[in-house]
């Protein structure tokens, strides 16, 4: 069994493109416009099925058309939507401002995002039951994550945290974590690896972007090498990432070569433009693997 369960967020991104980022009470003139779907669950739960997984996604969505955009990108990647539910809130949506050195700046609005509960997990625990690995972030509620990985740990399966957006987190959270993986301004905001695993997660990792990641487990320290690229956007480079990590492990692969096909996914998510259309796929994953 190779399941990955990502417990998430699911958004239809806003994206502007322009020269640069605008700064406080600046406006700036775009380049382009337009919609995709998004969201760090929804990347996540494509990013794993790519990698070669079978995936569930645990999720909320409204009762509008931003839905269905969301249910299709599912349906076209083969990722099981039996356990996204249909509330009383809007869809999300993200507003991402790109620049033309593939920075980003991002404003997330929940809306029925923010309805997802250790109700909802509860009602799905038979999935969860099933699951080698299950990935989560921060785009919902705590209390959620917290139900998903306490099921998850009473079946022995792998539990990872993206912790984006940073927020404080209690340590009942990160005692239930064996993967952390946050950015390096995450990791920072969160008290660094030290901090992190003495809150008790288990190993750390902090992707660092063209550095590659550092590794940090209770036995060892080390680094993972980047994939040369040249960035035009980064969104989704770390949903990348996290969800190639997870679909890796599930499939058996150990550590170090499951973070392997994570940076090889985080870099080639890089040289497209958008959320869920510039997750890579398995065929141009394993051909940029085979070159490390």
């Amino acid at each position: 069994m190779s399941l990955v369960a990502v417990v998430g967020s699911a958004n239809v991104d806003l994206v502007a493109r322009a020269p640069r980022l605008p700064g406080p009470g600046e406006t700036v003139l775009g380049t382009e416009f337009f919609e995709a779907p998004g969201g760090k669950g929804l990347n996540q739960a494509v990013a794993a099925a790519r990698a070669g997984a079978s995936v569930s996604f645990i999720a909320n969505v409204g009762r509008d058309d931003a839905a269905r955009i969301v249910t299709a990108v599912l349906e076209a990647d083969g990722i099981d939507a039996g356990a996204v539910d249909v509330v009383d809130r809007p869809t999300g949506r993200a507003l991402i401002g790109v620049s033309d050195a593939g920075e980003n700046s991002i404003i997330v609005v929940p809306g029925a995002n923010a309805c997802l509960s250790p109700a909802s997990i509860t009602v799905h625990g038979p999935l969860l039951a099933r699951a080698t690995v299950v990935l989560a972030q921060l785009e919902v509620g705590l209390d959620a994550i917290g139900a998903a990985f306490e099921a998850a740990r009473a079946v022995g399966a792998t539990t990872v945290l993206n912790p984006a957006p940073a927020q404080v987190l209690p340590r009942e959270l990160l005692t239930l974590v064996d993967l952390c993986v946050p950015n390096e301004h995450e990791a920072e905001l969160l008290g660094g690896v030290a901090g992190l695993r003495a809150a008790g997660a288990t190993t750390v990792i902090v992707t660092e972007g063209r550095r590659g990641a550092s590794v940090t487990t209770p036995t060892e320290s080390y680094r993972v090498a980047p994939f040369p690229v040249t960035p035009i956007d980064t969104t989704a480079a770390g949903d990348s990432f996290c969800g190639a990590l997870a679909a890796r492990l599930a499939l058996g692969d150990p550590l170090r070569t499951a973070l392997v096909w994570a940076a090889a996914a985080g870099a080639l998510a890089t040289t497209r433009v958008g959320a869920v259309p510039s997750v890579p796929h398995h065929d141009e994953l394993a051909a940029l693997v085979a070159t490390r």
